[in-house]
């Protein structure tokens, strides 16, 4: 990853009237216009300038955070994956089983997950912060970890971050969006992904994944478990969204009991119907 600037709104179904937010400040109140079809086993693309006949769903906001201060002073995110396990703080902090929650080692990244206070295989924190707040816009910036420091992080490439919220908050329906520039760069991989609050994969919904090497390219993917033969099922689409390296534009996804809908700019782009294993909040 290079870096990414967000804003983060969650939202529950209610009758609220609609409200439009802008950068700074996410709408208490919120109105999406979903397609009234019943949605497919398979996803399907929505045809935003066509006939279909269109319903609205009105949202009260649950949980957001602009980016106003640094994100690990609010005690809203914390800077790792703490898995299916309850474990305690102090094991992400430092040591050889630390690096579990410092990086998806699945995706072969050459990244690991950072925050001042996080020691790697040392004794002292090494104070690498990759989150830069200015202006109520949230950067998290990559940079190549100094060669003296490779042995202690474990012979990673790149420090970069993550922030979840496992710790602090989890829902169950919902609509769920980021507001962010995507970068560019070959490698780069910036996400905004809803799994399980427990730990268990899948269920995953990206909700937005950048192509770093494909300038504009968005991919909005669910991602699920067939009960019958245990493999991992996916379905989802690439977008191209107009300098979605430059300007803001909002990514989301609505999940409702018997469907999950996907929103550029909140407008509804693809839907599918809820896959099996969508039991637990997010």
């Amino acid at each position: 990853m290079a870096s990414k600037a967000l804003a983060v709104v969650l939202c529950l179904v209610t009758t609220a009237a609609l409200a439009q937010g802008d950068l700074k400040t996410a709408p208490v109140h919120l109105s999406l216009q979903i397609v009234s079809d019943k949605p497919g086993e398979r996803c399907v693309c929505s045809d935003r300038s066509g006939p279909a006949q269109l319903v609205a769903m009105p949202l009260h906001r649950t949980f957001h955070d602009d980016f106003d201060e640094h994100p690990l002073l609010n005690g809203r995110w914390v800077p790792h994956h703490a898995g299916a396990g309850s474990l305690p703080e102090w094991f992400y902090a430092g040591g050889e089983g630390s690096v579990l929650g410092r990086k998806t080692k699945y995706n072969g990244e050459q990244q690991i997950y950072e925050d001042p206070g996080y020691e790697g295989r040392g004794m002292v924190p090494l104070g690498l912060d990759p989150f830069k707040v200015r202006d109520g816009v949230l950067s998290i910036v990559v940079s190549r970890i100094p060669s003296d420091l490779k042995e202690v992080l474990f012979s990673n490439e790149y420090v970069s971050g993550v922030l979840t919220t496992q710790k602090s908050f989890s829902q169950k329906y919902g609509y769920f969006e980021i507001r962010a520039k995507i970068p560019l760069g070959t490698g780069v991989w910036p996400a905004f992904w809803l799994v399980a609050n427990d730990g268990g994969w899948p269920p995953e919904i990206d909700a937005m994944e950048g192509r770093g090497q494909r300038p504009g390219d968005v991919a909005m993917t669910t991602h699920w478990r067939i009960p019958a033969t245990g493999f991992v099922e996916s379905c989802g689409f690439d977008f191209s969204v107009s300098n979605a390296w430059a300007d803001f534009h909002d990514y989301g996804v609505l999940w409702e009991q018997d469907r999950l809908v996907y929103f550029i700019d909140r407008k509804p782009v693809s839907d599918i119907k809820v896959p099996a294993g969508f039991e637990d909040p997010m």
